[in-house]
């Protein structure tokens, strides 16, 4: 056996093989055929092409995609791979490529857009790892201090800042062996991202000789980065929020020389731009024309230099980013991270962390504790990390790499995106509700389980409301309806319970205060501002007024809005929103049932490819700043399309009593049993067992599932490309790994002649175990560009029945061919097919000397076989009787061959 594949009752993967290359091999090749169509998306989102079957609505990712060259740095940081990464990461490429036409044919996306999948090249999942991670920092956050110090002032740049207005919702957190009803650590948390369709992240395990480890993958990118348990050792990030991208003000111009070039200034004088032109084709619209630019500080993400006329008429801004910089991603540290046993081999992997960087946590079972920040921050001017700064002066350059912080664990850790541990290395964090909660959360236990963890993971107490409420309550002179609504929001729990009206209530207040400090003439000049911004339309995100308003509402009504919107203001405000709520529920009406947070507060997953009609989605519980971070837009939308992309509890005193969940299931296969059978559990805040006994799970040769997998790892005994048909490989039968595949091929109804109908699955093994232990009769799995079509066998017929039956010649060899079900795409139809394969297996009898005459002994009433056999070469014989059939021989001696063949 080389590489097997099980499932649990979720359907999550369970991979075994018995060396690591294998296993990346089985990695890629279950995520082409579980998820192809999700990582075919981002393989061409990765390298700007998306549109071409996505059509105009991808443009504007292709576009930025293309600018900021993230396919040309996946390849820079591939070409910097040591030789043992690279041959990992390669391997994972090549199971890709031989699972993405069984992942094609499962996803109807790909008929329905025409999509027709490609082989990935090796740094492809570098490509997805960047494309996935390059707006995770928030470099457009600078475009939008930028506008509020140009409309506002310098001195309110960070008036907007929300500790995290676009910022993560992760959470993760540590209990120590003393405080756990096991006596060994516990690690939990929830990544909270954008929520997708499919998940972004794979529940999934990967066992081989050298490691076995549970954890949430990235479809797409070998290995398990940033969640996982290798049974001694157990480790969890969250997004640090550090500044580690810059962008830079260009000044261009023209080279003096005359040669149409261009040149940018740096400190050290005008150094050349390199410019060149792209076509991102669309899909059902023309083609778009894309101007790719480079300066030393980086690819020019915002302005184009065909439309400078004289130095500085245009905004031109490039990005720096680490990858680019150092061509490094990391990705070294990958297979590291599964080889590692204790925390000081996750401490030492981490080292080589470049991008996105990442606070993170990790216990084993000696003991061993870590808390750190990993990845690569540089070290530079403290305007760099607020706003776009200036190419051209020294100050802004780059000098070296910021050291990554690191702190003592005790008997509870926690992080949560908050200004805290990586407090040196940016600017914004997340508020810090969540991370107190969490603290305050485990400190009311005084002994934790895996099971228990749950309760913190669904808490939906919403602090961050309390400025706001603590404005109702100073109310005085409302209308009774407005007085109703005041007495209901100070009794309200702050809970954000799918179920409350308090809570959707809450929400329309909060709405409502939004939209008017929104309105109000103050912020005129910035709304129009960043309205008119230009700016590409993949950042606009980070430039939208209102929602820039929504996530700073806390602090806009606490001191450090002050200046802009004074304390008398503000009451008057939160006065108006709620006589406004309060006059839409009187025209709603009594008789009207009273909505509930969860039937305003919709799931709205992200979909390359949405439905026209996508139906309706459940409610869910939570809010930004909620433990439970399920996030929604106030005064824009209660719709959420952030939340909690998995759960998870890493239980070291026994694994398989850890827990996770992700928000859909483990399949991104439309209409399979596991697409989406873990959203109940999710939305109830449940979790489902980590399953590691491999008794307790259903096995599932990779043959039951794609033609490609089960020989794909195998040593073949003979390879032949044959023009106009593809690559055969011919490769020795495993009659246990193989069992699937033979025993479907020669029992199906299409192979009566090979009498072998009706066998079981154990005689069927126990033939092809007898033949294996001869020397003289040998079995094969014939491939066609990796995927297996035939069963060949060879035999000497001096050592068979058949030598009685017939003179038998020095250097005779017999051989069987059974052509598998009906191959799609074959040249010329099954025929053609045949006669291709028959050229290569041929080529390989041939290929011994002492071969001089192959044998055919067909049964005399296949005459398709007869035919073929004819037809290519072989002279007829006469008929013979066999115990079990009447057969016709034929006969292809090594001359005719080599004459005709």
């Amino acid at each position: 056996m080389n590489v097997k594949i099980y499932r649990d009752a979720w359907g999550v993967p369970h991979l075994r093989a018995d060396t690591a290359d294998r296993l990346a091999y089985a990695q890629g090749w279950n995520a082409a055929v579980d998820r192809g169509w999700q990582i075919e998306v981002e393989r061409h989102r990765s390298q700007g092409t998306s549109a071409s079957f996505l059509g105009s609505d991808a443009v504007p990712w292709d576009l930025f995609a293309r600018r900021s060259r993230l396919d040309d740095t996946a390849r820079r940081c591939f070409d910097r791979l040591d030789d043992a990464t690279a041959a990992w990461v390669t391997r994972y490429v090549a199971g890709v490529n031989d699972g993405l036409a069984e992942g094609a044919r499962r996803a109807p996306q790909f008929a329905a857009t025409g999509l027709d999948p490609r082989p990935w090249e090796p740094w492809v999942p570098l490509g997805i790892w960047l494309s996935t991670h390059v707006l995770f920092a928030g470099f457009p956050t600078k475009l939008w201090r930028e506008e509020v110090a140009r409309a506002l002032g310098d001195s309110a740049i960070e008036l907007f800042s929300v500790e995290g207005a676009h910022s993560s919702g992760s959470n993760g957190w540590f209990v120590g062996a003393d405080r756990t009803a096991h006596g060994a650590p516990l690690i939990a948390g929830d990544p909270h991202r954008p929520i997708e369709d499919p998940g972004v992240y794979q529940q999934i395990r990967l066992a081989c000789d050298a490691y076995d480890v549970v954890g949430l993958a990235v479809p797409g990118v070998p290995g398990i980065a940033h969640f996982g348990h290798a049974g001694s050792v157990a480790w969890a990030i969250t997004n640090a929020m550090a500044d580690y991208q810059d962008l830079y003000r260009e000044r261009l111009r023209e080279a003096p020389d005359g040669s149409g070039s261009w040149q940018a200034l740096g400190p050290q004088g005008w150094r050349p731009v390199s410019v060149h032109t792209e076509t991102v084709a669309v899909a059902g619209a023309p083609a778009v024309h894309v101007e790719v630019a480079e300066t030393e500080r980086g690819p020019v993400v915002i302005g184009d230099i065909g439309d400078i006329g004289d130095i500085g008429d245009a905004d031109v801004l490039s990005l720096r980013t680490p990858p680019r910089v150092t061509c490094e991603l990391g990705f070294a540290s990958l297979p590291a991270l599964l080889r590692a046993r204790t925390v000081a081999d996750v401490d030492r992997a981490l080292d080589g962390w470049i991008e996105p960087v990442n606070v993170v946590i990790a216990a084993d079972t000696e003991g061993g504790q870590l808390h750190r920040v990993a990845g690569r921050v540089p070290s530079r001017h403290r305007d760099n990390l607020l706003r776009p700064v200036p190419a051209w002066e020294p100050a802004h350059l780059w000098h070296g790499w910021r050291a990554t912080p690191r702190a003592a664990v005790g008997a509870f850790a926690v992080m949560a995106n908050e200004r805290g541990l990586a407090a040196p290395l940016g600017v914004e964090f997340a508020p810090p509700h969540r991370a107190r909660r969490i603290r305050e959360l485990l400190h009311g236990r005084r002994v934790w389980t895996a099971e228990g963890m749950a309760e913190i993971h669904r808490d939906t107490r919403l602090d961050s409301a309390k400025p706001l409420l603590a404005l109702v309550e100073g109310l005085r002179g409302l209308s009774p309806g407005a007085a109703l609504i005041r007495t209901r929001l100070l009794a309200w729990d702050r809970r954000m319970d799918a179920g409350s009206t308090d809570a959707a209530c809450y929400a329309d207040v909060r709405a409502a205060v939004v939209q008017l400090i929104a309105a109000r003439p103050e912020f005129k000049a910035l709304a129009e501002n960043v309205e008119s911004r230009a700016c590409p339309e993949a950042m606009r995100p980070w430039l939208a007024f209102l929602p820039r308003v929504a996530f700073a509402l806390e602090g806009l009504l606490t001191e450090p809005g002050a200046s802009v919107l004074p304390p008398r203001d503000r009451i008057e405000v939160v006065r108006s929103a709620v006589e406004q709520v309060a006059a839409d529920h009187r025209a709603r009406g009594t008789d009207a049932p009273e909505p509930t947070w969860g039937a305003r507060h919709r799931l709205a997953p992200w979909s390359a490819r949405p439905k026209a009609d996508p139906g309706e989605w459940p409610g869910v519980p939570g809010d930004h700043d909620c433990v439970l971070s399920a996030s929604s837009v106030p005064g824009v939308t209660d719709l959420s399309t952030r939340g909690p992309a998995a759960r998870f509890v890493w239980d070291l005193a026994r694994r398989d009593n850890s827990r996770w969940i992700v928000p859909l299931g483990s399949s991104g296969v439309d209409g399979a049993p596991h697409r989406r059978d873990q959203l109940p559990r999710w939305l109830r805040g449940e979790l489902a067992p980590v399953v590691t006994d491999w008794n307790r799970l259903t096995e599932e040769h990779f043959s039951a599932m794609s033609a490609a997998s089960p020989t794909a790892l195998r040593k073949a005994v003979h390879e032949q490309s044959v023009d106009g048909f593809g690559l055969v490989r011919v490769v020795p039968l495993d009659p246990t790994a193989d069992l699937d595949l033979v025993h479907g091929w020669v029992t199906a109804e299409r192979a009566r002649f090979w009498g072998m109908q009706g066998h079981t699955r154990e005689q069927v093994q126990e033939t092809y175990a007898y033949v294996d232990s001869l020397t003289t009769h040998h079995a094969f799995v014939v491939e066609r560009d990796g995927g297996p079509v035939a069963l060949f066998q060879t035999y000497e017929p001096a050592a068979d029945p058949l030598g009685e039956c017939y003179d038998v010649e020095p250097g005779d060899i017999g051989v069987h061919l059974l052509v598998g079900p009906a191959p799609e795409g074959a040249p010329g139809g099954e025929r053609g097919f045949t006669q291709g394969l028959l050229v290569a297996l041929v080529g390989y009898v041939f290929a011994d000397p002492e071969h001089l005459r192959v044998v055919v002994e067909p049964d005399a009433r296949n005459e398709k076989a007869v035919e073929r056999m004819l037809r290519a070469g072989f002279e007829a014989g006469p008929e013979i009787q066999k115990p079990e059939k009447r057969a016709r021989l034929a006969f292809l001696r090594r001359e005719r061959w080599a004459a005709h063949g």
